[in-house]
């Protein structure tokens, strides 16, 4: 592919995928001024617990939520390989070598997720992939939380990632001019919805309309997903 506009990059369990999830994708793309947005299901997250859905059915349910949504696409490739854990540095890398080395990849994450990007596989190396973008509540300024600083002897977990933050720390205007490197908060409409909460509605018989879109909640009531509490 040849190169071209800042790419974002937004992946997760999407167990289900929700409105929360697509206004924070909707949104990402106008405050950042990003060409595109490519949805990335993961096969088999290493960092959260098993997913109620199997990965073909959640990668499902992400199709038909962007069906009508100009400008966004579903990578396949995680679900593709959902017998291999899902890190995020892989799924960049593999970005990387399709889209070439110029064009600016914008990994989206919310808030929370990159509080704790410590935690991830090879972490440092995502800023040689890719831009980092952070979803924050309007008014809220992003900080690494205190609480993962200074814990321990010598540097403290949070403490790295606050260094980074701090040095590379920059505007949606920088991501178009180089292909990787900077961290990009952004602020979005503030949605209090989960992927829990409505699995859990769900179980008790109660209606989600409106908090999944429609094409998604027909295929949820077609297969009869997260009906019971093991979520099946």
């Amino acid at each position: 592919m040849s190169e071209t506009g800042p790419l974002g990059l937004f992946g997760g369990t999407f167990d289900p995928v929700h409105v929360g999830h697509l206004r924070l994708a909707i949104e990402a793309r106008e405050a950042l001024g990003l060409d595109e947005i490519c949805l990335i299901p993961a096969g088999n997250p290493p960092l959260r617990s098993a997913p109620h859905c199997a990965a073909e059915q959640r990668l499902a349910m992400v199709e038909r939520a962007i069906a009508d949504l100009p400008g966004f696409s579903v990578d396949r490739a995680e679900v593709a390989a959902a017998d291999q854990p899902s890190y995020t540095i892989d799924t960049l890398a593999r970005q990387r070598r399709q889209h070439g080395p110029r064009r600016p990849l914008v990994l989206l994450l919310g808030a929370d997720a990159f509080s704790r990007l410590e935690a991830w596989h090879r972490w440092r190396e995502l800023f040689d992939l890719a831009h980092i973008a952070v979803a924050t509540r309007p008014g809220h300024e992003l900080t690494i939380p205190a609480e993962t600083q200074g814990a321990g002897a010598g540097q403290g977990q949070g403490a790295a990632l606050d260094a980074e933050f701090r040095s590379r720390r920059g505007t949606a205007a920088d991501l178009a001019k180089a292909p990787a490197g900077r961290i990009v908060p952004f602020a979005i409409t503030a949605l209090e919805v989960s992927a829990t909460a409505i699995r859990e509605r769900l179980a008790r018989g109660g209606n989600v309309r409106h908090l999944v879109p429609d094409a998604v909640l027909d295929y949820i009531d077609s297969h009869q997903l997260y009906r019971t509490p093991h979520g099946h």
